[in-house]
């Protein structure tokens, strides 16, 4: 469900070398651009974040960051979602989709139902258990993420965002490459 250098990321994260994290921003130098070095930071504490909530979902609830965020998709839509919207927002396959929601209904966590509009396509939804088992989960991981930012003061995190809001903005201006929208300049190492 993650891109390949995310996952090598991940992979990086979690070894270890001689007791140092390591990470894919060692990679870089202070002769490389700055916002490579920027944007393999930013990389880097994801990952960290990713993998301390991953590893918490399987220890406290035997579940993964995936089932946790299709069913979090599921709980802001008490009506429920098309599956085809569901990978939409997960910015998944609907096969990867699929085998979740498979997972889930034959735990009792999700029902799927004909949608009513459309009697060809699907809803799926949480169960009230399912709402139960996800709101618990939720409950931590909110936790988890303070815990984990408890290093930033409130106007430290508030500036954060907003820097952030603001290349959130510039990006979506900009497209994806393979959709149509016009592709990105090809930037040159600076030297």
């Amino acid at each position: 469900m993650a891109s390949s250098l995310a996952m090598r990321a991940r992979s990086l994260e979690a070894n270890g070398l001689n007791g140092t994290l390591v990470d894919l921003e060692t990679r870089v130098t202070k002769g490389d651009h700055q916002a490579l070095r920027l944007w393999l930071r930013l990389l880097s504490c994801t990952v960290r974040i990713e993998n301390h909530v991953r590893g918490g979902l399987r220890q406290d609830f035997e579940t993964t960051l995936p089932r946790f965020d299709l069913m979090a998709q599921l709980e802001r839509h008490p009506d429920g979602l098309r599956m085809s919207e569901v990978s939409k927002r997960l910015m998944v396959s609907g096969g990867n989709v699929t085998g979740i929601t498979d997972q889930l209904e034959r735990e009792g966590l999700v029902i799927r139902v004909l949608d009513r509009s459309d009697r060809r396509a699907l809803t799926v939804k949480l169960t009230e258990t399912g709402l139960k088992r996800f709101r618990e989960m939720a409950a931590q991981h909110e936790q988890w993420i303070i815990e984990l930012l408890r290093g930033l003061s409130s106007e430290e995190k508030q500036v954060m965002f907003d820097l952030l809001q603001k290349l959130k903005g510039h990006l979506s201006s900009l497209g994806t490459a393979g959709s149509g929208s016009p592709r990105l300049p090809t930037l040159h190492r600076r030297k």
